[in-house]
């Protein structure tokens, strides 16, 4: 299909003789008779590859012209065409956006030159950004394959270390499910706050991690049933540290190993392993105490049964500044009794992931 070219002349003659030069060169062209006719032909929807006008016509000179279709037609090129005595203008033109101009009287070649580099010009811009679209579109399509398979990885490292917080579980009979249900607690609380998904999935993955450094406690302390003496305790306390140190050289639990290292913290500084005080605690710690301790009170132990959600409530209100974050705190007191209900009848009946997307219903 040829390229369409406007040209636009208050004399007829010269318009006449301008289309007959273009259509003997294959061009396919449309006249106008004055600078109002062409922005007409322009607004009616019609497509023109390419522009010539003339620079004085009397109702709207081609300056005029061109400052009213340079932003709505930016891919068409204006030649401007002018006497010898208005070169200053056809440069102002150009300097406003024209591509090129000719002076009257031009050559045949003149102006199949002009149009040629116009033309030209234009094909190129509009394989630029032709390119720069599809390139675009690649680099989207790429990027979300690459998220997708990050996605999958992510979730393929959920999977071993929901298998490596249940081993431990197992290990250690007096708390098993313990694990999935502080997370789920932890991860309730955390979307009650109004904390990211991206990160309540860190503060899950430490919920859930908390206590994997008793694997490296002594069976006789971790399993003893009695009480634990002074140094059985000093041991057992650095389970800590040594879920920190299994963990942190891992990329893809940075973050998390910090609740691990915290878990333990008070908010008023008399936890362990470091003695962090208010926000030196990682919030998602903070926020894990809470929880923890919810989980210890409502939940049997061999030396007394589970006690009632609203006696937890109490307990765990009469320690708000000392060793809880009363803003976690006040959270926690005006979520309704129902989320925490749900969230540990699902525990009880089945697996429950580390998902953040899995405690949307339990937490809503």
């Amino acid at each position: 299909m040829p390229d369409r070219i406007l040209v636009v002349d208050d004399e007829e003659a010269i318009r006449e003789i301008v289309c007959a030069i273009l259509a003997a060169a294959g061009y396919a062209c449309k006249q106008a008779g004055s600078g109002m006719e062409a922005l007409a032909l322009l607004n009616s929807g019609e497509v023109f590859e390419l522009m010539l006008s003339d620079l004085m016509m009397a109702d709207l000179d081609g300056i005029g012209l061109l400052e009213r279709t340079k932003e709505k037609f930016p891919d068409m090129p204006v030649v401007m065409v002018t006497a010898v005595h208005d070169i200053s203008v056809a440069l102002a033109a150009i300097r406003n956006g024209a591509y090129d101009y000719l002076l009257k009287p031009f050559e045949r070649e003149q102006l199949l030159n002009a149009v040629g580099r116009s033309l030209e010009n234009r094909r190129l811009k509009v394989e630029n950004r032709t390119y720069q679209t599809n390139l675009e579109s690649l680099v989207e399509a790429r990027t979300d394959q690459l998220q997708e398979a990050l996605r999958n990885l992510e979730r393929s490292y959920d999977i071993t270390l929901e298998a490596l917080g249940d081993a431990l579980d197992f290990k250690d009979a007096e708390t098993q499910g313990h694990s999935r249900r502080v997370t789920a607690f932890t991860m309730a609380i955390a979307k009650e706050m109004g904390l990211p998904k991206e990160q309540i999935d860190v503060i899950a993955r430490g919920a859930f991690l908390h206590d994997i450094g008793k694997i490296a406690i002594p069976d006789r302390i971790l399993l003893k049933p009695g009480k634990l003496n002074e140094e059985e305790k000093l041991i057992m306390r650095e389970h800590c540290y040594h879920g920190y140190q299994m963990l942190k050289k891992i990329p893809f639990l940075a973050e998390a190993c910090e609740i691990v290292y915290s878990h333990q913290e008070h908010f008023n500084g008399s936890g362990y392993p470091r003695g962090l005080k208010g926000t030196e605690i990682p919030l998602g710690a903070r926020i894990f105490s809470v929880a923890d301790t919810l989980d210890a009170i409502i939940s049997d132990r061999p030396y007394r049964p589970a006690r009632s959600l609203g006696e937890a409530r109490k307990e765990i209100q009469a320690w708000s500044g000392k060793q809880f974050d009363p803003e976690v705190v006040e959270v926690f007191l005006k979520m309704p009794d129902d989320i925490f209900e749900y969230v540990r009848r699902e525990i009880n009946a089945q697996s429950y992931p580390i998902s953040y997307s899995s405690s949307a219903k339990g937490a809503s």
